[in-house]
């Protein structure tokens, strides 16, 4: 299991988050929620990459889903020990000492607490949307039918092929992928392979959307003064919304 040093690198986005912290079955979440109307049944597990909550560009995020009627939560499933966002300019973060810390052993309890306690409030229907380490927890929840639409952009710690074709095997949920040009963890063979595998043989429905010019990371930590990442970012959360509206 590894990461990247894209993994940890990234521009924090400028803006101030509106939704609120709280705590589901006494895990901190990050929780935003429309304003007007919207299904109360419904929730959007927003699983963030290794920064966590503390990372702004997140909560903005967030809060963008939360406007197009998503309620969206990010839970702490790093239990406190995010890593910190001034590590994304310095590029020297131990990420290889961090990542076995913070394992599905470590990680996915917490999560599956949040999913309990949301399920105690009423929520009955889930979907996904994973950031780099968060991809490898939006698959396992659709492995395990426990989401109905999954979202992966620029995914890390998934095996290929065998997580693909799990995922055509066992999985019922939706999956779009916003991949890019330039990907360590999720390169142009491993696009590729998803490709073969799930398109136009997934019944129930898989997209790939590829955004030139950007690189891991770009969705929610690029550098949108770069026009081509600019493009990519809001192009991939708009991606994102239009498949959440069809198959949720």
């Amino acid at each position: 299991m590894s990461l990247c040093d894209k993994c940890v690198s990234g521009v924090r986005h400028a803006g101030h988050p509106e939704g609120k912290i709280d705590t589901i079955a006494d895990v901190e979440c990050y929780i935003s929620t429309p304003t007007g109307e919207y299904l109360k049944n419904k929730v959007l597990l927003f699983l963030p990459d290794i920064f966590g909550i503390p990372l702004n560009n997140s909560k903005l995020l967030a809060d963008d889903f939360a406007r197009n009627g998503f309620k969206t939560i990010i839970p702490d499933y790093l239990n406190g020990e995010a890593v910190p966002a001034d590590e994304m300019a310095k590029g020297t973060f131990p990420i290889q000492e961090w990542l076995p810390r913070h394992g599905p052993a470590q990680t996915r309890p917490t999560l599956d607490k949040v999913i309990f306690g949301l399920k105690e409030q009423g929520v009955d229907s889930l979907a996904a949307i994973g950031f780099c380490f968060g991809g490898r927890y939006a698959f396992d929840l659709a492995f395990e039918n426990i989401t109905k639409v999954t979202v992966v952009n620029h995914p890390s710690l998934l095996k290929n092929p065998e997580d693909l074709e799990r995922y055509a095997a066992e999985s019922k949920a939706p999956l779009l992928i916003n991949s890019c040009e330039v990907d360590q963890m999720f390169p142009p063979e491993f696009q590729a392979k998803a490709d073969e595998v799930l398109k136009g043989k997934f019944v129930p429905g898989y997209k790939r959307e590829f955004w030139a010019g950007c690189e891991h990371g770009f969705s929610n930590r690029g550098d949108v003064n770069k026009p081509e990442v600019k493009i990519g970012k809001e192009g991939a959360f708009k991606a994102a919304v239009e498949w959440l509206r069809e198959n949720f």
